[in-house]
């Protein structure tokens, strides 16, 4: 365990949202790797290369909330199973809607997601000032992504 002035009360509490969030994230990046590959229509081109920024700038995300749970000296999740059992999130399955569907459940998922961040900044402020920081960080850019998805839905 390493000496980071956090009490195992504070690490237990920060590491659990981190698992959550993590879950979720991965959810969100195979979700939009899924309408990056059955994306049709007339806006395929754009909405290829649309939904391809988003599963990288996600990947990315990933990453963080992993190396986020390492930093507080706690291995990270890493499979499907686990995904699986901590995600909040919702697949899914056999369903291949149009594109503006597929817009909207990514925006529904970047929302869930931003609502969570939310909760866990508030969660974590008092005990564990870095990872609160980090979920605002996160937050932001949740609310961005979101921003563009619910711009293609603007009427």
């Amino acid at each position: 365990m390493n000496n980071i002035g956090l009490d195992a009360p504070a690490r237990a509490k920060s590491v659990e949202k981190l698992a959550t969030l993590l879950a979720n994230e991965y959810l969100l990046y195979t979700k939009t790797l899924k309408c990056h590959w059955n994306v049709e229509g007339k806006h395929f081109g754009a909405l290829h290369l649309f939904f391809k920024e988003q599963y990288e700038a996600l990947f990315v995300v990933v990453d963080d909330v992993a190396e986020r749970s390492r930093s507080l000296g706690v291995m990270a999740l890493g499979t499907m199973i686990e995904f699986s059992k901590h995600a909040t999130l919702k697949e899914h399955p056999a369903e291949n809607p149009g594109d503006l569907a597929m817009i909207a459940w990514l925006l529904d998922d970047h929302e869930a997601i931003i609502r969570d961040l939310r909760k866990y900044i508030d969660a974590t402020a008092a005990t564990d000032t870095g990872t609160s920081n980090f979920f605002t960080d996160l937050m932001e850019k949740h609310e961005k992504m979101a921003w563009m998805l619910r711009a293609h839905l603007a009427k």
